[in-house]
């Protein structure tokens, strides 16, 4: 029987990891099937306020001989790794038939630009019958049946490394250098392994869990190589992912802007921007009838100063989440920019110099050469930004934000 067996919500903000979770899954699930092709890493709505880090569910397909004893291996796996002490990890696991996964499309989409209730995945398996493990209010259903269903017309790959158990939760040894190495040799094949700009290292994680690096690409074959570079305590074993990593896939592109969505949409700037302490920057956009405010958070360091640039009249298209009624920026193309005039003395025709008032509407006047004029003359003042796309840097980048090197763009500002 081949089945696609995916697997959400079994790690904590303490630890653990739900990729590592389902390797040793598969691992153990040799015993009763054989493994078909790469296990999948798909990232869900990024919005959503009880995701435990990256919101990232998983999937894989193997040919199975026994799905009794196949149910009976997952659960023991999840018992004796998933955080279930943790009141927020309610892992779900389901094993779906090859043939009944296009049934589970819109879900999947839903569940990576929507807000899905525990309860919608439950019918889905009663209408689909589909077998699975549920662990306390079973929270995981959702992304386990994503997981599966998800259609990766876009997709990356992405290795991840893992540690020896016995170094969970200490800190990692990482020679930080020897990924600038990476970067400079691979990069755009691999990309978003570090921050140039802001010396951060994206691909060493800095939470306790098992992973000790990743690294995402366009081809196996880099990534494969790519490792080789990297100077860090030895791992116990990594896997490639193929994954909807940096693919925009949770933008949705119309209808009514809700919170715990993500939107790309076009607007004209209704209100010059302005910070607040702490660094955000906020400007508002018209789109229709209704006045949406936009966010460059500090963490996205110098994109504000594209924001910073804007000005009423300005037309632009923004990609981002929204909560509060907010959108925070992931990314902004600029489609038009207002022309911006100042209005000063006029120029002296003979000797060149700006000319000074001769008083109360008496209009100008050259001190030197005694000529007179008596209007001011308006000037286009150049704008500090252009058209074209601008991204956040990669210290600020969601994992299912496509940065701008990926995108086949006119007009692209690449942060690094």
């Amino acid at each position: 029987m081949r089945l696609w067996i995916g697997i959400d919500d079994t790690d904590s903000l303490e630890g653990m990891c739900t990729t590592y979770i389902a390797l040793l899954l598969l691992d153990e699930l040799i015993e009763v099937g054989e493994p078909l092709g790469l296990p999948r890493l798909i990232r869900l709505n990024p919005t959503i306020p009880y995701k435990t880090r990256g919101n990232g569910a998983v999937s894989f397909q193997m040919e199975i001989y026994d799905l009794d004893r196949a149910m009976e291996i997952a659960d023991e796996v999840i018992r004796s790794f998933a955080e279930l002490e943790d009141e927020n990890t309610n892992p779900g696991v389901v094993f779906v038939e090859e043939e009944k996964v296009p049934f589970l499309r819109e879900f999947a989409e839903m569940a990576i630009k929507d807000v899905l209730s525990i309860n919608d995945a439950l019918k889905v398996i009663e209408r689909l019958s589909i077998p699975h493990l549920k662990y306390k209010n079973g929270r995981g259903l959702i992304g386990a049946l994503a997981s599966v269903g998800a259609r990766l017309d876009d997709f990356v790959y992405e290795l991840l490394a893992y540690r020896y158990p016995e170094r969970f939760g200490k800190p990692r040894i990482c020679d930080l250098e020897s990924f600038y190495d990476l970067d400079l040799r691979f990069y755009p094949v691999i990309f978003d392994t570090v921050d140039w700009c802001h010396n951060v290292v994206m691909a060493v994680p800095g939470t306790p869990c098992p992973v000790l690096f990743g690294i995402r690409g366009e081809k196996i074959e880099a990534l494969k190589e790519a490792i080789n570079i990297l100077k860090t305590e030895s791992w116990e074993k990594y896997a490639i992912f193929i994954t909807n990593h940096a693919t925009d896939m949770h933008l949705i592109s119309d209808g009514e802007v809700r919170d715990f969505r993500s939107y790309k949409i076009v607007g004209e700037v209704v209100k010059k921007p302005y910070e607040i302490v702490g660094g955000h920057v906020f400007f508002e956009i018209r789109v229709g009838e209704q006045i949406l405010k936009c966010a460059a958070f500090e963490p996205t360091k110098q994109f504000r100063n594209v924001v910073r640039a804007l000005i009423p009249g300005d037309k632009v298209e923004v990609y981002g989440s929204v909560k509060n009624s907010t959108l925070n920026l992931e990314k902004i193309n600029i489609l038009e920019l207002q022309k911006q005039f100042v209005e000063l003395n006029p120029i002296c025709p003979s000797c060149g110099k700006r000319m000074e008032s001769a008083g109360k509407n008496q209009g100008f006047r050259c001190g030197k050469c005694k000529t007179r004029a008596f209007d001011k003359i308006r000037v286009e003042i150049p704008r500090k930004i252009e058209t074209g796309f601008y991204e956040v840097p990669p210290c600020a980048r969601r994992h299912l934000t496509k940065p701008l090197i990926r995108m086949k763009v006119a007009k692209r500002h690449i942060f690094r």
